[in-house]
């Protein structure tokens, strides 16, 4: 499982629910947490090997095949199924503002890339740093809700990336976490499995 999601990360360090298709986002905050939370929830259902090679997708709208993908894949195919594309947004604001993110110091690049960029969990969080918000990080579980956010250095600088949920763990009572570290969407109890590196909400550019 590790040696998969070692050599994903390295590359990218870094299906949308038939019922909502990639409709309109919801017009209030509290449907959006809804449908969001289900929509990853519902991500778990999908068979998905951990394949982490640079792929050309379509712009706006792109995807990696459906039955492949890394953590940060179950992040954009969760709000694209509530109707927010995140290639679209997290393009659109490195096109304007390239020197916010960390394409060029990490990776050398130039320009941005619309393949790749949002599937990288450094650029994600300095998006909704700047469009999102970004919320203390604490070892208090009950200050993350459904439909957080949560970036993790599982060590040796690799990050990772997940949804909370609305389901608890029966022993901890902590809420669960959506994520991809190696064998497909998992919803588990790993909130503190590994040192967290931030913690946000992000509810799309219309809220």
């Amino acid at each position: 499982m590790w040696r998969g999601y070692v050599a994903g990360c390295s590359l990218i360090l870094g299906s949308c629910l038939a019922c909502w298709g990639q409709s309109s986002p919801p017009h209030s905050r509290p449907e959006l947490i809804r449908l969001l939370v289900a929509a990853a929830v519902e991500r778990t259902h999908h068979p998905v090997r951990y394949v982490s090679e640079y792929v050309g997708i379509p712009y706006p709208g792109g995807d990696v095949p459906a039955d492949t993908g890394v953590c940060t894949d179950e992040v954009i195919r969760s709000y694209r199924a509530v109707g927010i594309d995140l290639q679209k947004e997290v393009h659109e604001d490195m096109v304007r503002h390239f020197d916010a993110y960390p394409d060029e110091k990490r990776w050398h690049l130039t320009r941005p890339d619309a393949n790749i960029d949002h599937r990288r969990v450094p650029n994600l969080m300095v998006f909704y740093e700047r469009k999102g918000q970004s919320l203390s990080i604490s070892e208090d579980a009950t200050d993350y809700l459904p439909g957080d956010l949560v970036t993790w250095d599982l060590g040796r600088n690799i990050p990772h990336i997940g949804i909370v949920v609305d389901q608890k763990d029966a022993g901890s009572g902590r809420y669960l976490i959506v994520h991809n570290i190696g064998e497909g969407p998992k919803v588990e109890d790993v909130l503190f499995h590994w040192k967290i590196t931030g913690h946000y909400r992000y509810y799309g550019p219309e809220l």
